[in-house]
């Protein structure tokens, strides 16, 4: 039922990479002209708009062989899991198609402090042009794989898996549950467009949950399976009678997910959600239940600290 998300495609990615650098490159032809801040993105990204660099770097020749050279380390300041080497990439492939990316770690793999993350090599000014954007990527993304592998590990040993929610920042839910997968949990739905959930609202507004799932089959059919949200004991038997194929126990107290999955049990998937902490996460792993699904693990997630060091060669 939870939906296969396969890698990021190039195409997204690309997009997701220009938008973030022309946060830091926007050019004076841009503001001039007066293009959108989109058009300018998908247009051309002008690392010369980089003007600190352009300028201490100013000996620099656009025969990347003929400019000055550097090599830069990004290394760890802390233990983590990584993610973002995509984006972190494709950040450099788009400001300088002559920087090489060499990554001594993959993603999904674990780091210690002080570990070597990527060899960079290419202009100077070039990799200063895309260091915070690469970095901000990286940091966040591997924060994310991080915290996910910190909740998964609880449930190790148990018949309980981790999933992710909507609870993403704005256009960069794609690498993010990227990311969740990489820590070790899995995806829940994508979007509003892969998945039946009736929740709360969908519940209040059509009047029960019998109804809300009755619109949903007679507008699909067998088509999707339905997950309900449910808040009690009631609603939990309403759901199964109404033929649901997951049930949310949404913001539960444990003894009362503990009597809702003996209800339930058996019947159909038993997702758990609502205020899911490591230390909720203890007390829910011997229950029999099928899922927790967590939105902090996306959308607040400490980043990851890493540091780039450059010495630059003639």
């Amino acid at each position: 039922m939870n939906v296969e998300v396969t890698k990021v495609d190039s195409g997204s990615l690309d997009l997701i990479v220009r938008l973030a650098l022309a946060e830091d490159l926007l050019s004076i032809e841009c503001i001039s002209t007066k293009k959108s801040f989109l058009e300018y993105a998908l247009e051309k990204i002008d690392p010369s708009a980089d003007i600190t660099s352009h300028a201490v770097f100013s000996d620099e020749k656009e025969d990347a062989g003929a400019s000055t050279r550097a090599e830069a380390l990004v290394t760890a300041k802390q233990t983590g899991i990584l993610s973002g080497s995509g984006a972190f990439t494709r950040v450099y492939a788009v400001v300088d198609g002559g920087i090489d990316c060499f990554f001594e770690k993959k993603d999904g793999e674990a780091f210690e402090n002080g570990d070597t993350i990527v060899r960079l090599s290419g202009r100077a000014r070039s990799i200063l042009t895309g260091e915070r954007t690469a970095l901000n990527f990286l940091a966040h993304l591997s924060g994310v794989a991080t915290e996910t592998h910190r909740l998964a590990s609880v449930l190790r040993h148990s018949t309980v898996t981790l999933l992710d929610t909507r609870k993403t920042l704005p256009g960069l839910r794609a690498l993010e549950k990227e990311a969740v997968r990489h820590g070790g949990g899995e995806n829940h739905r994508m979007g509003l467009y892969d998945m039946i959930l009736v929740k709360d609202n969908h519940i209040d507004s059509s009047g029960s949950i019998t109804e809300a799932v009755r619109r949903v089959r007679s507008a699909f059919g067998d088509r999707y399976k339905i997950e309900v949200e449910t808040r009690t004991i009631a609603e939990v038997r309403e759901a199964l009678e109404s033929g649901a194929d997951r049930i949310m126990l949404d913001n539960m107290p444990v003894r009362i997910v503990r009597r809702a999955a003996r209800i339930a049990g058996g019947i159909c998937e038993i997702e758990v959600s609502g205020n899911i902490t490591q230390k909720r996460v203890r007390r829910l792993r011997g229950l029999p239940i099928d899922y927790v699904s967590c939105g902090y693990i996306t959308h607040s997630a400490p980043s990851c600290d890493f540091s780039l060091l450059m010495k630059t060669k003639k």
